[in-house]
């Protein structure tokens, strides 16, 4: 006798959304704000956001990749609102601007962030994971704003946005007041310092650039080309030797 077929529990079924990924960071972001980051399962995710665990996986291998889902929706917030007002100020407002609008993007998150970021930082290799994502992140944040990423300096640059961020981030996390007074205060020293070190590496890149002329020439098997300098008009900054060009 032919053995009917079990009924399988029926899954779980999710209201209609323009945006899935985006319904499973704000499920996360949910359930981080009343429970200990390592107590929350996959399972529990997928349950509370409506869909079944197979669907989940198909949108987010891992918690951590959801927190990188998270930067992806904060970055398409702040990038929706490039405008060209500030074009022409001077690359400090530019990152003032920036950064404070990044933060009102991730606003209603703070709660949540508030608890997972001191669990992560226990964490190297998570630490590690979402670094790379930061950076990707701020080299388009950067190049929003009209600040270079892809000279010989982009990397210094994106780097170091990505650790002003972490250490502004802090200030804000303690900042419950309206006006963000204080977040405010630390972004605008941390902007200080960030110009006073990028202008240290600058000049640094300046003076090293006869070494690296010659670095590569010799690398190149060619002996390297040296340009007399002409009386009274030599350019002391290389001339149109490329290695010279200011970073900014």
């Amino acid at each position: 006798m032919a053995r009917k077929p079990v009924a399988s529990s029926p899954e779980p079924v999710a209201p209609p959304t323009a945006n899935p990924r985006k319904q499973v960071v704000e499920t996360l972001m949910r359930l981080a704000e009343t429970r200990p980051w390592d107590e929350i399962e996959l399972p529990d995710i997928a349950a509370e956001a409506g869909i079944s665990l197979a669907k989940l996986r198909d949108l987010f291998p891992s918690k951590l990749a959801m927190l990188g889902g998270l930067t992806r929706l904060v970055d398409e917030a702040v990038m929706a609102e490039t405008s060209d007002d500030l074009a022409g100020e001077p690359v400090r407002e530019r990152m003032f601007d920036l950064v404070m609008r990044r933060l009102d993007a991730l606003a209603p998150y703070k709660s949540a962030l508030r608890k997972i970021t001191p669990v992560i930082r226990r964490d190297p290799l998570a630490m590690a994971a979402l670094n790379r994502g930061a950076v990707n992140s701020w080299r388009y944040m950067l190049a929003s704003a009209g600040i270079h990423t892809e000279d010989a300096l982009g990397s210094v640059r994106v780097q170091g946005a990505v650790l002003l961020m972490a250490r502004v981030s802090q200030a804000w996390f303690d900042d419950d007041e309206p006006e963000l007074s204080r977040t405010m205060a630390q972004l605008d020293r941390e902007l200080k310092l960030a110009g006073w070190v990028m202008s240290r590496v600058e000049d640094v890149h300046r003076l090293t650039a006869p070494l690296r002329c010659l670095a590569r020439a010799l690398h190149s098997g060619r002996r390297p080309h040296v340009r007399r300098r002409e009386r009274g008009g030599a350019d002391r900054h290389g001339g149109d030797n490329e290695d010279f060009a200011p970073a900014i």
